[in-house]
């Protein structure tokens, strides 16, 4: 008997399965814009820490002059010398520190930590100073190098590595679903490595914004790009299709606005501020940081940050491993659904989150 042809789907059908993969991008836009305008766009001072150097009353009177026009956007303290000032500033305890002078009154910061608090606190203490009768000197103790002058490059670097990790995500979850999970997972370390490397070459000899310390800087994009690869295919076992729309929650939406690539918390609102204390992304941030311009300090919290996501992603994976042992078997494609429609909706969630 000669083949029959498959009837067209139904335009009511048709509809349907279009309406439904559009939640997925309505609802990034939805999350997008709430993160991103929440995040960075009024930018404001919240509980800054700063310091005014001297050990006598009238330092004391400066501090608390300054903290009652600030009210609650800084925390002002006072320090008895200047190298104590440094020795704060480089332990990113403040995000400066004023000394007073009748001729030369001077602001320390130290960009590398944050350009945007060093801009807070010049122009807190530009009035300051100008009250004074004299103009501000501005000295940073820890500068970015020449080829980051802003010290943002860090956050661009972490975007490139987010993204290398997660679209992998839906090549490993969507294509290689046939595969076993221990086979998938070996394809993770594998292509983890592969990122990190991209990232550490990007890094240093493409774009230079890493001058010494380059193989700290990979051993963190490793870390951290392992972390997101191993949550996503654990994830991709129970969300499947829906794994895009987790993944760009994590990862993008909460990650990239808490990691304080472009303000630290003190300049974000309370949530996105309290986020940044063990988010991965913040983790991989000030880790670097840490590592290449204030000579390793809280680096171990840092790194033990990278380590709680990877061995939560490799949690994940094993329950994820036996969840699929306990489902395979005759019944692998549910009834009502052929192989062929398994295959299809594969290659639509590969599409979509590679395209995403």
């Amino acid at each position: 008997m000669p083949a029959t042809a498959e009837p067209a789907p139904r335009l009511r059908d048709a509809l349907r399965h279009v309406l439904l993969h559009l939640v997925t991008p309505l609802l990034m836009c939805l999350g997008m814009g709430l993160a991103y305008l929440g995040a960075f766009v009024t930018p404001e001072p919240h509980e800054m820490p700063v310091a005014v150097v001297g050990s006598g009353a009238e330092a004391q009177v400066l501090a608390q002059s300054v903290k009652d026009k600030a009210g609650d956007a800084l925390d002002v303290r006072t320090l008895a010398s200047r190298e104590e000032a440094v020795d704060a500033l480089k332990s990113l305890d403040i995000a400066g520190a004023y000394v007073p002078g009748a001729r030369s009154p001077e602001l320390i910061v130290a960009s590398a930590g944050s350009d945007m608090s060093a801009m807070a606190a010049e122009k807190v203490f530009t009035p300051v100073a100008a009250g004074q009768g004299a103009p501000l000197k501005v000295t940073d103790v820890a500068p970015p190098v020449s080829d980051d002058p802003t010290g943002q490059g860090l956050f661009f670097l972490l975007v490139a590595v987010s993204i290398g990790s997660y679209a992998s995500v839906a090549v490993l979850g969507a294509a290689g679903a046939g595969l076993r999970m221990r086979v998938r997972a070996g394809l993770v370390v594998g292509v983890s490595f592969a990122v990190s490397l991209i990232g550490a070459a990007l890094a240093g000899p493409v774009f230079h914004l890493v001058h010494q310390g380059l193989w700290g800087v990979w051993a963190m994009a490793w870390l951290y790009a392992a972390g997101i690869l191993f949550i996503g295919l654990g994830l991709h076992t129970f969300l499947k299709r829906w794994t895009t729309l987790a993944m760009m929650v994590l990862f993008v939406m909460l990650n990239f606005t808490s990691s304080g690539g472009l303000f630290r918390p003190e300049l974000q609102n309370g949530f996105f501020g309290s986020l940044h204390a063990f988010w991965n992304g913040a983790g991989f941030v000030e880790g670097i940081r840490s590592h290449l311009y204030f000579g390793g300090h809280e680096l171990a919290g840092h790194v033990w940050t990278l380590t709680a996501w990877l061995a939560a992603g490799l949690l994940l994976v094993a329950v994820a491993a036996l969840w699929e042992r306990r489902q395979r078997g005759p019944a692998a494609v549910p009834a009502g659904r052929t192989a062929q429609e398994e295959s299809q909706e594969e290659q639509e969630e590969l599409e979509e989150s590679v395209g995403v």
